[in-house]
């Protein structure tokens, strides 16, 4: 009795959780669009950042592809979502027959991230083609003249840091809209479901610690020539903090500290690769995305074909790049990566519950992917040992 009438109410406050998901949504292109313009277009003269520029990007964007891709093959071998069959609003079967049509292959997939009308593009919120179209301007403005590139770029960079407020504004009322979307959740589809999410948050913990032991302390071993132990005893402090923050941006002063006065990271480079990597390095992050996308897609019976989830892999690799290193951002860029793939975005309601933890815990791999990232580049700059200090 107790139970039917808990169910009636949740069921009764589920449209605030449903706001809520909406207010999310509605953030997503423009948050994208002027971050990543203001990211690109922030890096300057691209001739002066020469090799350096070239290699962390680089680093970032391997590093990245590899974290998106342990969390996919995780998420396949494990199928935390799989025995959970939920129907998204609307007949399941249409959800179905639009994966099926709108998976081209990874080629056509290539391609079509070119819009033929960037306005169109925005409009329907095609996320690969806002990803090109952005970077693609960033890149250009930095050829116009210093006066005329200043003003725009300001402009992008206000306009982001207003979507970044934004953002921020609607995740204050995230406990009531999280709480409304768990309840219903519950309410239509049992207890079960609870089983289900925490195998799902083990599989995005479990790729995390898997991504920083085994690639980002590897590279740190073998690249750096710092060992995993003497970077924990140094970085603990840093981690700690990106763990309580759940902001890369917040943590960066003090990882730059760390770079320089435990590391010896050169200035010219903490101060260069650091800001960028808060920026453009989302390693936690678009794993979790990885994990998130296929769970919510296992939840509907929806089958992800291997060109859709090379997709998934590729759009939350760019994602990363204009991913804001605050909390609660995660999820608006994880509305990005369903969408390329036709996965209901109302699936989000499902992992809600356990985000905030999460959240802190792919921060921490976040901020240590970007201070191991400063100790390589740092000797390869040297070309020495990055800790000696001279």
């Amino acid at each position: 009795m107790f139970g039917a009438i808990a169910g009636k109410y949740a069921l009764i406050i589920y449209p605030v959780g449903e706001l809520f998901l909406r207010l999310i949504v509605m953030t997503v292109v423009p948050l994208v669009f002027f971050s990543l313009f203001s990211s690109t277009a922030g890096l300057g003269d691209l001739r002066k950042i020469g090799i350096l520029g070239g290699r962390v990007v680089a680093y970032y964007v391997i590093t990245t592809a590899i974290a998106i891709t342990i969390g996919v093959g995780l998420a396949n071998l494990v199928k935390p979502g799989v025995g959970i069959r939920l129907e998204a609003t609307g007949d399941i079967e249409k959800i179905l027959g639009k994966v099926n049509q709108t998976s081209p292959s990874i080629v056509k997939t290539l391609i079509n991230m070119v819009p033929t009308n960037p306005v169109k593009a925005l409009a329907e919120g095609n996320m690969l083609q806002i990803i090109f179209f952005a970077i693609l301007l960033g890149i250009a403005i930095l050829a116009v003249k210093k006066e005329n590139r200043d003003i725009v770029i300001k402009g992008s960079q206000g306009l982001s840091d207003a979507m970044i407020n934004m953002v921020n504004m609607i995740m204050k009322t995230a406990p009531y809209g999280v709480f409304a979307l768990a309840a219903g959740v519950v309410a239509r589809h049992g207890v079960k479901i609870l089983s289900s999410l925490m195998v799902y948050a083990l599989v995005v913990i479990g790729g995390l610690i898997l991504h920083l032991i085994v690639l980002l302390f590897f590279s740190l071993s073998l690249l750096g020539r710092v060992s995993p132990g003497e970077f924990l005893r140094k970085a603990w402090g840093v981690m700690v903090f990106a763990f309580s923050t759940s902001s890369s941006n917040a943590t960066l002063p003090l990882t730059m500290e760390t770079a320089e006065e435990k590391f010896k990271v050169p200035k010219y480079v903490s101060s260069f690769v650091l800001p960028l990597g808060a920026t453009i390095n989302m390693d936690g992050t678009a794993l979790y995305q990885g994990v998130a996308a296929v769970f919510i897609a296992q939840v509907y019976a929806i089958p992800l074909s291997l060109s859709a989830q090379l997709k998934i892999i590729l759009t939350a690799t760019l994602a990363s790049i204009g991913t804001a290193g605050v909390p609660g951002v995660g999820i608006v860029m994880l509305t990005m990566v369903l969408t390329s793939v036709n996965i209901p975005i109302e699936g989000i309601a499902l992992i809600l519950g356990v985000d905030r933890f999460l959240d802190m815990s792919r921060t921490v791999v976040n901020v240590s992917g970007d201070l191991i990232a400063s100790i390589v580049m740092s000797r390869f700059e040297k070309g020495k040992k990055a800790g000696d200090g001279t």
